[in-house]
C-alpha cells in the first residue's frame, strides 16, 4: 500500500460501549436489546442492538451471509434513514448473536410527539406536515429506486424520529432485507407478524405475502401521513385501531388536496398506489424551490472545494452597502436589496439544515436506480465454487469527504512529484495522506485505490478523481 497518512484521534475501527440504559428507538421487531451506549472513537451517543439466534449450529452455517449483509446495510446512507454504522458477531457456547450500531435519534418518535402537541392543544401545521412528508417519501423514493427495491416494510410512527431541528429519520430499514435473506432456519428471531395490535392498521392487507412490493410502503406512509394530519387516531379504548376510526380520521381533513393524496395512498388495490417518487410531484406537496434553495444545494455539493470558513471570508470581504438585486419600474421607483439587509447568522443555520436533509431537492431530481450491493439483491454462489486471487478490502468508510485540499511538490533532483492530499470529512475528521507519484499513475487509479483502502467513501470516488486531474494539470503547468 503505497499510501501513507495518519488523521485525528482516528482507529479504523467504529468502537462501542454499551450504557445498559433501555432505550426505545421505535418497534423493531426480532430485537432482543436495544441500548444507549457511546461511541468512544466519536465521542457520540449511538444505539447498541443485539439480535439473539439460539441455534449456534444453523447460525455458524451461515456466518459468512450474515457478514455480507450487514456489510452491505452499511453502505446505505441517506440523510432521512437512521444510519447502521457497524457490526460484529459474538458466537458463545450454544448460542450466537449479532451486535450493531445505529444512529441515536435523542428527540423520539413521531408517534410520541404528535402525543405531545395533541397534549398541548395544538393543531398540526400544514407547512410542517407537508416538510414531514417530504422528507419520509424522500428516503422511500431513495430505497424504492434501488436495484433490485429495498422495501421498508415496519414503516409506523414508531419507527419515524423527528429530531428538534425537524429533520425526520427513518428506522428498521434493515429489518425487511435481513428478514427476507435469511434462510428458514435462522428467521426465528425475526418476526414476520406484527404482534402488536395498535400498529396493525399501519399494513395493507396484501402485507406478507409472497407478491408484495413497494406499494407496502406506500400504504404505511398513507398511514402515518393521515397520523401526523389529525395527530391521532382515537381507538374508543381498544387495543386495535378500527376501520370506523380510520374513516372518521380521514373525513375530519378540510384540505380536499390533502384527503386526495391520503387516499391515493390507502387505496386497497396495490396497483393502483402511487409511487413515493410519483407523490413528491402531487399538487399538495410539489413547489418549485426557491432561488435560495437551490442555490444553497450547489454550495453544499460543492463545498469540498471550498475552505472551510468560506461564508464567513466571503461575508469579511463584502461591502455591506453594496446592492445585491433590484428591481427596475418604469415610471415608478424601483426596488433595492443591500448585503446589510441579510442576516448572515440565519444564511449559516439555512445553509446547516440543507446539509442535514431537512429541505431535499427531491422533487427535480429523475427517478434513477441506485446501485444496490449484490449482497441484498440475488442469492450469492457457493463462495467455495467463486474464490478468486482478489485480496479482501479493508474496512468500508462510510463518512463522506466535504472538503478536499491538496499540494504537489518536486523532490530535489526534479524527477518526481510528492503529494499531499488533506481530507476534511462530515464529522470534522481531518485526513491527511502524502504519495510519490509514478509516470505511469492517474487521478482515477488514485482515486480508486483510496476507495479499497477505506480512506474515502465510494461515492466520492468520482469527485476526488476530478479534484485530482485539476490540480496535476494546475502544478504540472506551473512547473513548465
Amino acid at each position: 500500500m503505497p499510501w501513507s497518512g495518519c488523521a485525528d484521534g482516528e482507529s479504523r475501527a467504529r468502537h462501542a460501549t454499551a450504557l445498559r440504559v433501555p432505550v426505545n428507538q421505535g418497534n423493531m421487531p426480532g430485537i432482543q436489546s436495544t441500548f444507549l451506549a457511546m461511541d468512544t472513537e466519536e465521542g457520540v451517543e449511538v444505539v447498541w442492538n443485539e439480535l439473539l439466534f439460539t441455534d449456534k449450529k444453523a447460525f455458524k452455517a451461515h456466518e459468512e451471509k450474515i457478514k455480507t449483509m450487514f456489510e452491505q446495510l452499511v453502505l446505505v446512507d441517506h440523510p432521512n434513514i437512521v444510519k447502521l454504522h457497524k457490526y460484529w458477531l459474538d458466537v458463545k457456547d450454544s448460542k450466537a448473536r449479532v451486535i450493531f450500531i445505529t444512529e441515536y435519534v435523542s428527540s423520539g418518535s413521531l408517534k410520541q410527539f404528535l402525543k405531545k402537541t395533541k397534549k398541548n392543544h395544538k393543531a398540526m401545521n400544514a407547512r410542517a406536515w407537508k416538510r414531514w412528508c417530504t422528507q419520509i417519501l424522500s428516503a422511500l423514493s431513495f430505497l424504492h429506486s434501488c436495484e433490485p427495491p429495498i422495501i421498508h416494510g415496519n414503516l409506523t410512527s414508531d419507527t419515524i424520529f423527528i429530531q428538534h431541528n425537524g429533520l425526520i429519520k427513518i428506522g428498521s430499514v434493515w429489518h425487511r432485507v435481513f428478514a427476507n435473506a435469511l434462510p428458514d432456519d435462522l428467521r426465528s428471531p425475526i418476526r414476520i407478524e406484527r404482534e402488536e395490535l395498535r400498529n396493525l392498521h399501519f399494513f395493507p392487507p396484501e402485507y406478507g405475502q409472497k407478491a408484495d412490493g413497494t406499494a407496502v410502503d406506500i400504504f404505511s406512509f398513507g398511514m402515518c401521513a393521515l397520523e401526523m394530519a389529525v395527530l391521532e387516531i382515537q381507538t374508543n379504548g381498544d387495543t386495535r385501531v378500527s376501520e370506523e376510526a380510520i374513516a372518521r380520521a380521514r373525513h375530519s381533513l378540510d384540505d380536499p388536496n390533502m384527503r386526495e393524496f391520503i387516499l391515493s395512498c390507502l387505496t386497497l388495490n396495490p396497483d393502483k398506489r402511487p409511487s413515493a417518487h410519483n407523490l413528491l410531484f402531487h399538487r399538495v406537496l410539489f413547489e418549485v424551490h426557491s432561488l435560495k434553495l437551490l442555490a444553497a444545494h450547489c454550495f453544499i455539493n460543492h463545498q469540498y472545494l471550498m475552505p472551510e470558513n468560506v461564508v464567513e471570508e466571503k461575508i469579511k470581504e463584502l461591502d455591506l452597502n453594496m446592492v445585491m438585486a433590484e428591481i427596475r419600474r418604469e415610471g415608478r421607483p424601483g426596488a433595492q436589496w443591500r448585503y446589510s439587509e441579510v442576516s448572515f447568522l440565519e444564511l449559516d443555520k439555512f445553509l446547516e439544515d440543507v446539509r442535514n436533509g431537512i429541505y431535499p431537492l427531491m422533487n427535480f431530481a429523475v427517478s434513477r436506480p441506485h446501485a444496490l450491493p449484490r449482497a441484498l439483491s440475488q442469492p450469492q454462489e457457493d463462495p467455495q465454487k467463486a474464490k478468486t486471487p482478489t485480496p479482501e478490502p479493508f474496512d468500508v468508510e462510510t463518512r463522506k469527504v466535504v472538503q478536499m485540499q491538496c499540494n504537489m511538490e518536486l523532490n530535489e533532483d526534479k524527477s518526481q512529484w510528492h503529494l499531499t492530499l488533506l481530507l476534511i470529512l462530515e464529522d470534522k475528521l481531518h485526513r491527511q495522506l502524502s504519495y510519490d507519484l509514478l509516470p505511469t499513475d492517474n487521478s482515477k487509479d488514485l482515486a480508486t485505490e483510496l476507495v479499497h483502502y477505506g480512506f474515502i467513501h465510494e461515492d466520492d470516488c468520482e469527485k476526488l478523481a476530478t479534484f485530482l486531474e485539476s490540480a496535476f494539470h494546475k502544478h504540472r503547468s506551473q512547473a513548465l
